[in-house]
């Protein structure tokens, strides 16, 4: 028997390794570079992407790092690359073309270059700005010369029309012009005084009114105000803003009111433009305006050419540079985390990378060598070290999606199971459970099949952050919507239609309509249904009482199964660090304490629908507690079974102090035997050295506290117990949410559609239609896929991965080129 034993266990230990089981076996290396070879090494380093640096100066602040000056050239280099990038998007221009063939090796040829073109884009900017600055006050000088100069024409005043039964009445009276004031005087076309005087200029339109009535408090009413709307808009000489303006002449007396109304002009934004009082002056100015205009225009019309092509000769090139300087900031960035040795001539840094990489990093470092001519090679050796090592899956487009599910959790211990082998078959299962439906299924298919059939395309664009999510995980919708379809026709639910798929149903209706049957809805006269539910169910009476149970037991079975699974990795887990302590009294316990109770349930549920026994599983299962020692009566499914679940429920009572007490106090045992002399062994378990490979030198020196592992071990056993019974009724929500979405489906369907079909008007079926296809869309493939989603994620992460899955490792993040994006900028 022991060497049957032996040999099991041999077998277990001697399976092959699986890519996704555990994390890539790490080392932890140490290298020795000379300087004149340390910065081809670590951009090969980079393009290999195989290494992750530990960082030597975390004691120090940026500015006290050797390479800082280098590190802030690049960021200046970038300051300007990104300049470039803006004006380039500010233009419109659409760069197209190959980049010219002139490669640049060294940074200080790209720093000048990127100085020159600054220089000369920043000195075109300037000149442009200011001549269209120029431009934008010549076009406002000339329609104010246009608009203002019929102001200053008597008999051309609005006014003047209005008033004129006051002219011929009031002022034909030779002595009011000597006490009329210079308001009434300027109405009614009375020759401007030698002492009156006006201002013309260009405002806002939507200053106009609070403009004038400050104008009008200002100088106590001596004063007229004219306005007119411009033609067009125009760009505001300021701003640079295409603003709606209004042209303005105020006319006044008096130098103090000249003052104050300046000055309120300059407040409120109007600029204001000298226009003379004789109509051939105007004339000749707004000559001499238009024309420098046109060659303004000329001029802008060139400077545009000019920097447009500059523009675009930086376009063309835009991207390798930004490329070459992220590049080169990040080998900066990476040797400022290395330290020099006390010669100042070599730079030491350490760092993780996996096993199988070593001898690619060995042949990268010779080459770097070579490349750079030194004399002294690199040296590269593994070391160890106290800190746990980084976890590293290989992943491709396929399985990533589920490692990132896992990892949105916790990242795996290093070299623990992981449970993102099982999520790529199990999660979708879960999700297709509650959601169940063909019909459903296949516009999730419909979905997944076009963003794979776009994936080059989508991958190389910018998209949105729902996008972004959803392209990433378009083979998690894919494999979603395929189990989708299998348990919709295990369901039998196409849009909540059932069809004959598979043959002829196994009942017939005793009564016309099975739904309104007041006996027994439906009479069996064939062999059952080949594949899923049998349409004959669907409108019966008994419709809902039967898959409720149905669904009810098929989420209990599975949840007792995944629990169970997770049990087992558990074991594994153990088996894989050396851990027997948490094999005897952790997994053997928990084992005996969920299959005695829930794994009986389970097996009774297959019982009943084998035999089609009538007992109540309810009350079989409070009973067992309640009185265990009563006879089952009609509840018994099988001879033996009282016997059976007394002993099931001692060795659950059983398994809770095996899983609480012994742990405590043998580790408190080899603990004590340790420091006596009696074992030199390391003290290795699940809670103290995980992480520890075999032949380590690695182990933890914190001193042993009995008390504090106890306590530990007694939130874990009580977590364990009540999570037994929580977490099997947690997988009650795969029942729940499959009723409730094939109930909601069974509305749309039946209050929605049938009923607009019911009518003769077009109209009416037309609406109806597309209010089931708004419903469909919106709330049972977007919202109820978003639940099912939600929940499934729940269900692995909680119930499934307690269960052996600690999620407090940290990733492997290598010094990578690839994994630089624009916000390493």
């Amino acid at each position: 028997m022991r060497i049957d034993g032996i040999l099991k266990m041999e077998w277990v230990d001697n399976l092959p390794a699986m890519d996704l089981m555990r994390s890539e076996k790490m080392s932890f290396v140490q290298l020795i570079i000379p300087v004149e070879s340390a910065h081809r090494a670590v951009t090969y380093l980079g393009e290999l992407g195989l290494l992750q640096f530990r960082d030597l100066n975390a004691d120090k602040s940026p500015f006290q790092r050797s390479f800082v000056n280098q590190v802030k050239r690049c960021a200046e280099m970038s300051r300007k690359l990104r300049f470039f990038k803006d004006q380039i998007g500010k233009t419109g221009l659409v760069i197209s073309g190959n980049p010219p063939t002139q490669p640049i090796h060294e940074l200080e040829d790209l720093e000048i270059q990127l100085l020159e073109h600054e220089n000369e884009l920043t000195e075109m900017n300037s000149n442009g700005e200011k001549l269209f600055q120029t431009f934008s006050e010549l076009l406002e000088f000339k329609m104010v010369l246009q608009t203002a100069g019929s102001f200053l024409v008597p008999g051309k005043s609005s006014a003047a029309g209005e008033d004129r039964e006051l002219v011929e009445n009031v002022f034909s009276n030779d002595s009011y012009d000597d006490s009329a004031s210079l308001l009434e005087q300027e109405l009614h076309g009375t020759p401007i005084q030698s002492g009156v005087r006006f201002i013309c200029g260009i405002i806002n339109k939507e200053k106009v009114l609070t403009f004038e009535r400050m104008l009008f408090r200002a100088t106590r009413g001596n004063m007229l105000f004219h306005q007119a709307a411009a033609d067009e808009q125009i760009i505001d000489p300021i701003s640079a803003e295409m603003v709606e303006k209004t042209i303005f002449v105020v006319f006044f007396s008096g130098e103090q009111a000249r003052m104050k109304i300046l000055k309120i002009c300059d407040a409120f934004g109007a600029n204001c433009y000298p226009v003379p009082e004789e109509i051939t002056q105007q004339r000749q100015i707004t000559k001499e305006v238009l024309s420098r205009l046109s060659d303004l225009e000329t001029t802008l019309d060139a400077g545009i050419r000019h920097r447009n092509k500059a523009l675009t000769s930086i376009g063309l090139q835009l991207n390798k540079w930004m490329n070459m300087v992220r590049k080169e900031k990040a080998v900066y960035d990476t040797l400022n985390m290395l330290n020099f040795d006390v010669t100042k001539k070599c730079l030491v840094g350490e760092g993780w990378c996996p096993f199988f990489a070593k001898t690619q990093i060995q042949e990268t470092l010779q080459r770097a060598t070579f490349d750079s001519s030194s004399q002294v090679g690199i040296i590269f050796h593994a070391m160890d070290d106290a800190d746990p090592p980084p976890t590293y899956f290989r992943t491709n487009r396929f399985t990533n999606a589920f490692q990132e599910i896992v990892d949105a959790y916790g990242v795996a211990r290093y070299q623990e199971a992981n449970p993102a082998i099982y999520t790529v078959i199990t999660f979708p299962f879960l999700f297709a459970v509650m959601f169940g439906d063909w019909g459903h299924g296949l516009c999730l298919l419909l979905l997944a099949l076009f963003l794979i059939a776009r994936e080059n395309r989508l991958s190389s664009q910018k998209l949105g952050s729902f996008m972004e999510m959803l392209f990433g995980g378009r083979y998690v919708v894919l494999l979603m919507s395929i189990f989708s379809i299998f348990c919709g026709l295990l369901y039998n639910e196409f849009f909540s239609v059932a069809f004959h798929i598979f043959g002829s149903s196994a009942f017939e209706c005793r009564d016309d309509q099975c739904s309104d049957a007041q006996t027994a809805g439906l009479v069996k006269f064939r062999d059952p249904y080949p594949f899923g539910v049998d349409p004959s169910w669907r409108g019966s009476r008994t419709e809902l009482p039967f898959l409720n149970s149905l669904k009810m037991k098929m989420s209990i079975l599975l949840g007792v199964t995944q629990m169970n699974v997770g049990i087992i990795l558990s074991y594994f887990n153990a088996r894989f660090f050396n851990n027997s302590i948490d094999v005897r009294y952790q997994f053997v316990p928990q084992l005996i304490f969920l299959n005695s109770l829930f794994g009986y349930l389970s097996i009774l549920i297959i019982i009943k629908w084998c035999t089609g026994s009538q007992a109540d599983l309810y009350h079989v299962m409070i009973y067992m507690f309640l009185s265990p020692m009563e006879k089952l009566g009609e509840n018994q499914l099988f001879w033996g079974q009282r016997p059976l679940q007394i002993f099931l429920l001692l060795i659950a009572i059983i398994a809770v102090p095996w899983m609480l007490f012994p742990k405590p106090f043998i580790l408190k045992r080899l603990n004590s035997e340790r420091f006596q002399g009696r074992s030199y062994g390391i003290l290795r378990n699940s809670e103290l050295d995980l992480g520890a490979e075999p032949g380590s030198l690695r182990q933890h020196h914190e001193e042993f506290n009995f008390s504090e592992v106890f306590v530990h071990q007694l939130i874990h056993s009580i977590e364990f117990v009540l999570g037994a019974v929580s977490n099997t009724a947690s997988y009650l929500r795969l029942w729940a949410l499959s009723l409730a979405h094939s109930e909601l489906s069974t509305v749309f369907y039946e209050k929605v559609l049938l009923l607009a079909w019911g009518y003769d008007n077009l109209l009416v079926k037309v609406i109806g239609l597309a209010v089931f296809a708004f419903a469909t869309a919106f709330i049972l493939l977007m919202m109820e896929t978003l639940s099912a989603f939600l929940h499934a994620l729940r269900l692995h992460w909680v119930e499934f991965q307690n269960k052996f899955y600690h999620g407090d490792g940290y990733k492997f993040r290598p010094f990578s080129f690839a994994a630089l994006t624009e916000d390493d900028d």
